[in-house]
């Protein structure tokens, strides 16, 4: 097994118990964490063979492999935005893409009492999306908020008006109201420019079901 060089900069990203790494590898989770704690979410392939200099993505897949066969990030190939390092520098809610939708949210200044958001943060599968759009301007869900996402394991107990996350097919994934009728699902925006949304249910995939909305200030 090979071992990196010394690089005391970046101590502070390494997880403390997975394996050590080789230098190429410690070379892109570095620039990852960096990529990741400044933008809030994961970047392309593309984006990674440009920072290390790459032509092909090949190496770029393998040294992500070998980083999750190491204990140092989870990763589903061919989904760069599913990428989450592990350890204290990356802890919290991944956020795996972006979605159409948008609106406003209040703000508080109340401070006599804490937000405990552990238990929300520990919810099974937790994930986030960035929105983009202003197709949900009245549910108060603004362009750039991050919207928190629990998954959906049973689409049927899904109340009427439950905004999801859901691809659908030629449009990519959008955020809207969830309604369904027989084999007919409407999703419907939170903004009276944009018509409702129908199809026949099974080419909706529905991927989740809005917790939370974070606005960075």
């Amino acid at each position: 097994m090979s071992f990196p060089a010394p690089r005391s900069s970046h101590q502070s990203n390494r997880p403390s118990g997975p394996e050590q790494l080789t230098a190429a590898q410690q070379e892109l989770y570095d620039w990852l964490a960096t990529y990741i704690g400044e933008h809030r979410h994961s970047p392309s392939i593309r984006q990674m063979m440009e920072a290390m200099g790459l032509r092909s993505p090949a190496p770029i897949q393998s040294r992500l492999r070998h980083l999750q066969q190491k204990g140092w990030l989870t990763w589903q190939e061919g989904q760069a935005r599913t990428l989450q390092l592990l350890g204290h520098a990356a802890s919290g809610v991944p956020v795996l893409g972006a979605v159409a939708a948008g609106g406003l949210v209040e703000t508080f200044d109340d401070v006599e009492e804490h937000l405990d958001l552990e238990p929300l943060l520990q919810t099974q599968g937790l994930f986030a999306l960035t929105v983009n759009g202003d197709s949900m301007v009245d549910a108060h869900i603004a362009d750039g908020d991050v919207v928190l996402m629990e998954p959906i394991h049973d689409p049927a107990r899904l109340k009427p008006g439950a905004i999801v996350s859901a691809l659908v097919p030629g449009s990519g994934t959008t955020l809207k109201h969830f309604y369904r009728k027989g084999g007919t699902v409407t999703l419907e925006a939170a903004n009276p420019a944009y018509a409702p949304i129908v199809l026949p249910a099974e080419q909706v995939s529905l991927q989740g079901r809005l917790v939370a909305v974070w606005r960075q200030v």
